[in-house]
């Protein structure tokens, strides 16, 4: 199974961490990808330990730059090309 979680929320991360926990403890592989007000998740020291684990983990560079300024973004930035890219490789999509 892959899981790719969609995190579109600013507080997401207390939904985020233990489920992508979960998939690290039972060898299950998740991407993460960060969109909208989503990606102020990314400045959590939590969220980026458990975001080392993801197969594959992408912020939208629009919403980077809306959001987070000028700040240097800790994982890859895409676009909302890549993130459907994303969707296409897995077989199930949580909604954050």
């Amino acid at each position: 199974m892959n899981i790719l979680f969609e995190v579109t929320s600013g507080d997401a991360a207390r939904v985020l961490v233990p489920l992508a926990r979960a998939c690290d403890r039972n060898a299950v592989t998740w991407s993460c990808f960060f969109t909208g007000d989503g990606v102020k998740n990314l400045a959590r020291d939590d969220v980026l330990a458990t975001v080392a684990g993801a197969a594959k983990a992408a912020a939208c560079e629009v919403s980077w730059e809306r959001y987070m300024g000028e700040a240097a973004c800790p994982v890859e930035i895409g676009s909302q090309t890549n993130n459907s890219a994303m969707v296409g490789d897995t077989d199930t999509v949580i909604s954050l």
